[in-house]
This record gives structure tokens, C-alpha cells and sequence, in this order.
């Protein structure tokens, strides 16, 4: 998939990187059992019990889902990234 550059850059800005969806999923189930917490730099803080929760996506995990998928430009980079990060 080639795309203009412009195109890319308003695709790229429409991304998320707070907020998203397994966060806020983790989020709720936390706030559920009752725990508080603070938002920070690992995704979420549990001072009280000296804890810090950091949530990745399913690119980062390698693991099959449907929203973890590759993106469709520079595909051999980031085959080699997806095998980086699972290594991890």
C-alpha cells in the first residue's frame, strides 16, 4: 500500500498512543477491584502498593488477534521489528 505523504501523516496522527482501548480496558478492570490509581508514564500507577502497570498492544505481544496486524508499508521492517519485540 503506497500512500501519498500527506496522506500518511493524517493516517499516523489519527493513531492513538493514550487512551486506547486494552488501557482503558485495564483501567476499568483495576478501578473495579477497587484498586486507585495515577496516570503517568508507565500507563498506569499504583503507589499505595508500589506497582506500576504498563499495557502494549497486540503488535508488541506478537500474539495472532485481528488488531494485531502488520502495517501493509515497509513490510520487511516491521516483520523483523514484530520478531524484535516478541523476543523481548
Amino acid at each position: 500500500m503506497d500512500t501519498r505523504p500527506e496522506q500518511h501523516r493524517r493516517i499516523m496522527r489519527s493513531v492513538g498512543s493514550k487512551h486506547t482501548g486494552p488501557e482503558m480496558a485495564v483501567r476499568r478492570l483495576v478501578h473495579g477491584l477497587g484498586y486507585r490509581y495515577r496516570l503517568h508514564l508507565p500507563d498506569l500507577v499504583l503507589a499505595r502498593h508500589k506497582v506500576a502497570i504498563f499495557v502494549h498492544g497486540c503488535l508488541w505481544h506478537g500474539h495472532r488477534c485481528s488488531k494485531g496486524r502488520l502495517p501493509k508499508t515497509r513490510l520487511d521492517f516491521w516483520v523483523c521489528e514484530a520478531c524484535r519485540l516478541a523476543a523481548r
